[in-house]
This record gives structure tokens, C-alpha cells and sequence, in this order.
């Protein structure tokens, strides 16, 4: 049986039409899966739906709203970026109406619910993708995300969600929820993919590309910074967090417990203050035009785009200022952290208790999300486990890992510690395919267990393996504190073992000024015939040098 024939025997048997909006015809799709297998790619064969708020050249755009409905004839960026790497889609997915929602419930075609529990919500407004990854009508899918849409799905759903740092992926071709605010995610089932997946999305360049102080990896002692309190979360939830954190010091992160005020007071500005104002310019002038009934506009999603415009430019000004203010408390309070660690979402409602209650329920799902876009930062939505329910079901538990603007690497490798083996060293991240990156060849101190190797992982660098020189050169021992080895070519000498680091231009830079005498960087000789940065000492100093006959220090 073919991939794409189990994936739609998969869908007829679940029978869940509210899941896509547009699903594309079986054979089509297994045509195009074909093609991609046999050009390749890094995504070759990997089946894609789209959140049906981003443009699919061919297939309607309607925002969960069918009055809205237009076909675009060329892909959103990010969508030809995955198609580009081999991704095939499938179809369109359901969502909160304009990306309005984190429950998933106010679509006209239907309430997404949970991929596990029926009577519970899938979380939104990127219900639909998240759910086409969970039940394996996927192998990704396109979220978006603005105050929590790329995330919270996924903690319900037990997937891994990406939510990149604002404007690094292009959001061409997307309805915009807020402009300023919105990103383009990736839902995966589990990390690795999802990883490869942004990877080649982030070809789709946004307005914000990563500079040359990017740091690629996370520090090898790195600190986590956790709520002292959780708000919104009951004891089974609680204690689902105290399992998280507690695992995530024995991956070896380091914790420490900040006041989350002035994160949450910036999050309930998002709905409730003149930021919405940006819905309303989005989306606004339809929603006034139309008819509801016709153009199925959700009643709720309508009074929050309406309630957009009550406020006055003076007042997104006077907001804005607000999220600045608070931002920089909120900076402060994270310090010397390198992440914050949140519960991805603090409860699982059913369909009835969103029913009775809209928008308090919604506005409780985005207590640890609605600040992120807010503050500039970056997430790995990842899962963390179960919560015994009260009814005796088991609720999908999950984490996120939420970094500074342009941490997104650091943010992914926190995430592969807490997730993975800690005795596998993971690959790089996907900004790394996207940023510059230098390549550093060690001999000695720097080599990891080594009481130099801090220099380079606090700077960001990523350790990529181990190497071998050429086989020319001899290492000495140099008169230094700690000791440290000179590499020195010699045309009579030996392969010298060493290992290699990655890291930005800018932390090359660094290291380079801050390097002692007599070490010096200059070009060394690989096994492999590369020449790449590497350590070198002063030829005076390697005169001094005790010879030492060995191929690693």
C-alpha cells in the first residue's frame, strides 16, 4: 500500500470532515508524491497541509470564512519553499475564523476537535493542522501563529510546533491577523522533522534574517528560567510542570524561578486593549460589508474584529508604549537566562465549556502564549507527558521553550536536551542553514571536557564532531595557564586528532580578540583536504615547547 493511499484509507476511516476545508483529489496528490520522490529533496515524499489562511496556487483561500473565499494563482513563499525541498500537499485545513482563537471552535465548517477526545477542543486557531499531523493525515503541516495558534495546538495534540522569531519567514501570501505580529510555524510529530521542515521553510526569507551574532547552540550549563507561580493551572496540571522541570534539570539545564507579572499583564493586552485594532485593519472593512449569515461569519470572531475600532491611533500608540515598558520589565526579570520554560497551555476544555463561555476560556488558553510575539521571541512547542484528568481520561500535556529574537537555535537545542538521549549530540538547528556560520578547528583546551571549552559554548558555537588534520603537523606543549597544546605543520609530522566548532562571525570575532598570547588562529589542513580557522601558536613559543609524541592532547 503506498504512503498516499493509507494516508486518505486514514482519513475516510476517521471520519472527520471537519479537519480540511480543501482536501485535493487522491490521485493528484499520489502523482505529485511520486514526482517528489523521484527528484528528491530534503522533504521528499513528506506530505503537507496548510492552514488555509496561506496561499496554495489553485486551491481557495477562505480564512475559515466562505464569503471571503479568493484562489490565488501562486504559492505564499513558505509554501513554495517546502514544495521546493519535496513537500506535497495535501489539502487545506480549518481554523479559527480570520486566525482569530486559540479553541479551534469558531469555523462555520465545523469545530476541530481533539485528536484523542472528541467531546475536548483541538486548540486554534491552527486546529486543523495540528490535527492533520496528529491523526496521520500529514507528516506537517503550516500553522500560524500570533498569539499562540502554532503553539497551542500542538501542546493538546502531543506534536512538536516551531514558532520562529517574528519576520525571519516571509508572511506573503498570508491573511494577516495582526500584521506585526504574525508568524508562519510548522507542526511535526516530532522534533527532528519539524526541524528539517523550518529549515526549508526559512528559505522563504522574511524581513528579519539572522545576523552575524547569532548564537547556534545553547551554553553547555545553560539556565532555564520557570514561573514561581502558574497561574490558571490546577494541581494535575501543576504537577504535570513539576515533572517537566524536574526532568529538564536532569538533562542537565539549570532552573530558576522568575516573577511572570509583567509577561501576563502584557498578555491580556493582545485582546483586550488597542492592539486588536490590528484586526480590525486586517479583516475589518469585509466583516462590516458583508452579510453575516452569507459570508458565514462567525458571530464571536466578528465582535472581536469590530471591537478593533473603537480605539484610536493615539491609543495603539499609548498600548504599543505599554508593550515596550513591559517588555523591558519582562527582559529583566529573564537576566542571565537563556530560555523560559512555560506549560504550553494550562488546561484542555471541552466543546460545552468553550459553548458557555468563549471568549473567558479563550482568553485563559493564552495566558503562557499571548506575550511571546509580544516581547519578540522565539518557541519549540514540544510534549512533556500526560495530566490524569478528573473524568479519568488522560490529557496531552506540553512544554514550551521560549527564547529572545533570533535565540531560535539555542531554543531548538534546549528543546533536543529536554526531548532526546543526552548522550547523542545533536546536528544544528535550522538557523544554521540560513546564517552565516565559521568553522573552528581545536586541538586542545577548547576540546570538550576541557577547562577552556566554556569560551566557545558560552559564545554560542556548536560542537560538530571530531576532526583530523592532515597528515603534517606535530602538537608541543606550551608554558601556559591552564596548559595548552601549539599545533605547528611539520612536513615530517603526524594526523593530529582535534574536534570542530561552529559558530557566528561575530563570536569568531570575539574569541579571536580575547585569545592570549602565544595562541593565534590561522588556516589548518584537514584529513579531508578542507582548510578551515584553526589553532596555531607563535612560532617562538613553539621553539620553547616541549615536543610531545602523541596525536591528541
Amino acid at each position: 500500500m503506498s504512503a498516499i493511499t493509507e494516508i486518505y484509507r486514514r482519513i475516510d476511516a476517521a471520519d472527520r470532515p471537519e479537519v480540511f476545508i480543501t482536501l485535493r483529489p487522491r490521485d493528484d496528490v499520489a502523482a505529485d508524491h511520486r514526482e517528489s520522490l523521484r527528484r528528491g529533496g530534503p522533504l521528499a515524499g513528506i506530505v503537507l497541509a496548510v492552514k488555509d489562511n496561506v496561499d496554495v496556487a489553485g486551491l481557495p483561500t477562505t480564512a475559515a470564512c466562505p464569503g471571503y473565499s479568493y484562489v490565488p494563482t501562486v504559492d505564499a513563499p513558505a509554501v513554495a519553499a517546502l514544495r521546493a525541498a519535496g513537500a506535497v500537499v495535501i489539502g487545506k485545513t480549518n481554523l479559527d475564523q480570520f486566525a482569530t482563537g486559540l479553541v479551534g471552535t469558531r469555523s462555520p465548517y465545523g469545530a476541530v476537535r481533539d485528536s484523542r477526545r472528541t467531546d475536548r477542543i483541538s486548540g486554534g486557531s491552527s486546529s486543523g493542522s495540528a490535527v492533520a499531523v496528529a491523526l496521520g493525515f500529514a507528516d506537517i503541516a503550516i500553522g500560524t501563529d500570533t498569539a499562540g495558534s502554532g503553539r497551542v495546538p500542538a501542546g493538546l495534540q502531543g506534536i512538536v510546533g516551531i514558532k520562529p522569531t517574528l519576520g525571519v519567514v516571509s508572511t506573503e501570501g498570508v491573511v494577516p491577523a495582526c500584521a506585526s505580529y504574525d508568524t508562519v510555524t510548522i507542526f511535526a510529530a516530532d522534533l527532528e522533522l519539524a526541524d528539517t521542515a523550518m529549515a526549508a521553510m526559512a528559505a522563504a526569507a522574511g524581513s528579519r534574517p539572522f545576523g552575524p551574532t547569532t548564537r547556534l547552540a545553547a551554553p553547555a550549563q545553560p539556565i532555564v528560567a520557570v514561573p514561581a507561580e502558574l497561574p490558571e493551572l490546577d494541581d494535575a496540571w501543576r504537577a504535570a510542570f513539576a515533572a517537566a522541570v524536574a526532568r529538564a534539570q536532569a538533562a542537565g539545564l539549570r532552573v530558576k524561578p522568575i516573577d511572570l507579572t509583567p509577561f501576563l499583564t502584557a498578555a491580556k493586552l493582545l485582546y483586550d486593549d488597542a492592539l486588536v485594532a490590528e484586526r480590525y485593519d486586517a479583516v475589518g472593512e469585509f466583516v462590516d460589508d458583508a452579510d453575516p449569515v452569507a459570508a458565514g461569519i462567525d458571530p464571536v470572531v466578528s465582535g472581536i474584529i469590530r471591537g478593533g475600532k473603537r480605539f484610536s491611533a493615539v491609543d495603539l500608540l499609548v498600548a504599543r508604549r505599554r508593550v515596550e515598558q513591559l517588555r523591558a520589565q519582562a527582559m529583566d526579570e529573564l537576566g542571565d537566562a537563556d530560555a523560559l520554560l512555560v506549560p504550553t497551555a494550562p488546561l484542555h476544555p471541552t466543546l460545552a465549556q468553550v459553548a458557555a463561555d468563549p471568549v473567558g476560556v479563550n482568553s485563559r488558553m493564552g495566558t503562557y502564549t499571548n506575550f511571546c510575539n509580544l516581547f519578540d521571541l522565539c518557541g519549540v512547542a514540544i510534549p512533556a507527558g500526560v495530566v490524569d484528568e478528573a473524568d479519568g481520561t488522560q490529557a496531552q500535556f506540553g512544554i514550551t521553550v521560549l527564547g529572545r529574537g533570533h535565540d531560535d537555535a539555542v531554543v531548538v537545542d534546549l528543546a533536543r536536551r529536554f526531548d532526546g538521549d543526552p548522550t547523542r549530540v545533536p546536528g544544528q538547528a535550522w538557523p544554521e542553514t540560513i546564517s552565516a556560520a565559521a568553522e573552528l578547528a581545536v586541538f586542545g583546551a577548547h576540546m570538550r571536557g576541557g577547562p577552556l571549552v566554556h569560551e566557545l559554548a558560552d559564545r554560542g558555537a556548536r560542537w560538530s564532531g571530531p576532526v583530523s588534520t592532515a597528515p603534517n603537523y606535530r602538537l608541543v606543549a606550551l608554558d601556559t595557564t591552564p596548559a595548552k597544546p601549539g599545533l605547528v605543520r611539520d612536513p615530517d609530522g603526524r594526523q593530529i586528532d582535534g574536534e570542530l566548532w561552529t559558530l557566528s562571525p561575530a563570536a569568531l570575532g570575539e574569541f579571536l580578540a580575547a585569545l592570549p598570547s602565544p595562541m593565534m588562529l590561522g588556516r589548518v589542513e584537514l584529513s579531508d583536504g578542507r582548510w578551515v580557522v584553526g589553532f596555531g601558536c607563535a612560532a617562538d613559543a613553539a621553539a620553547r615547547g616541549e615536543g610531545l609524541d602523541r596525536t591528541r592532547w
